[in-house]
């Protein structure tokens, strides 16, 4: 069923709040927060929940705090309206292929690790959104996704060593998990960048949660389990989290400009550090803090370059403005 005609653009820039920078960095700080909280769920269940039930509750449970948010803002019928459903098939597929392999990763490997090795997927974006989205990729950016990715590497380096130990094994298995989810993440968001075209943040948002809800129902036949009544209320919370979470992230990039905000997505390592020394005790290696520290440097210096580059465009518009 087509919606009005107006851009999301558009529609965004008439009902956006003005800019509140710390506001929307209240929102993003919270959002890193709600995320971590519920990956710690999904771990925590990781022995007893294969991931493609982990990804159902994520996702399903998900859907009424989505649904509640849209019906306050008004937006319900944007959200279930869409002239673009096959944008949202691919953008479900390979998103839920990285939420399944990050859950399984959570599994295998310890919290900050997996974390580390996520923040391989912004690196990727730029060099995906050059190859399908035509997106000018100059020298800066480059030497700072090569030297995140060797951040990457520095964090897998301890788990790519092949043994017959089982243990090992299974190290291996979720770093090379991990960076497939990487690898999806990034691919949605190149999709996402797409869809933002034509669909509004409240149609990308509801239909990713709908899609991967019925994408995880076909993991079924691969042994999912009936959990206790403790497990059940965790995935659930985990649902719910993950939702508000959404809501969270949403806002965030309502009130403050997304290069301002970004940066603090890597408060989640500190978290990560935290949860995984405090509630599964992981004690971090130097590898994976070396490694971390490169990637988020890398990241950041993507984040601020292009802030500078941004604000130097708008400077440019405005001295070319008749009426400047």
């Amino acid at each position: 069923m087509p919606r009005s005609s107006a851009s999301p653009a558009s529609t965004d820039a008439v009902t956006s709040p003005a800019q509140q920078p710390m506001r929307g960095i209240l929102f993003k700080v919270a959002s890193v927060c709600v995320f971590v909280a519920m990956a710690s769920i999904i771990k925590a269940t990781s022995d007893v929940v294969p991931p493609g039930e982990a990804v159902f509750f994520r996702s399903f449970f998900a859907l009424p705090v989505i649904i509640a948010w849209l019906l306050w803002r008004g937006e319900l019928r944007h959200g279930l309206e869409t002239p673009n459903p096959m944008g949202h098939l691919w953008r479900g597929l390979v998103g839920t292929a990285a939420m399944g392999l990050g859950f399984t990763a959570l599994g295998l490997l310890s919290f900050p690790e997996v974390t580390a090795i996520g923040y391989a997927a912004p690196l990727m974006v730029v060099v995906l959104a050059a190859m399908f989205l035509g997106e000018e990729v100059r020298l800066f950016r480059l030497s700072a996704v090569g030297a995140g990715l060797v951040g990457v590497l520095i964090v897998m380096s301890p788990r790519l060593t092949v043994t017959s130990d089982p243990l090992s094994m299974a190290e291996t298995l979720g770093a090379v998990v991990a960076l497939g989810g990487a690898l999806c993440a990034a691919l949605a968001q190149v999709f996402v960048r797409k869809l933002t075209r034509t669909e509004s943040t409240a149609t990308i948002v509801f239909w990713f949660s709908a899609t991967a809800s019925v994408l995880a129902l076909l993991t079924l036949p691969f042994g999912w389990t009936m959990p206790g009544p403790g497990t059940f209320a965790l995935l659930v919370a985990a649902g719910l989290l993950g939702g508000l979470g959404q809501i969270f992230l949403t806002s965030s990039y309502r009130y403050a400009d997304a290069s301002l905000i970004a940066p603090f997505e890597y408060a989640s390592m500190l978290l990560a550090l935290g949860v995984g020394y405090f509630l599964f005790d992981e004690v971090p290696t130097a590898a994976m803090l070396a490694g971390a520290a490169i990637i988020v440097s890398a990241g950041i210096a993507i984040i601020l370059r292009e802030r500078k580059l941004g604000l130097e465009r708008g400077r440019g518009r405005r001295a070319m403005s008749p009426n400047g």
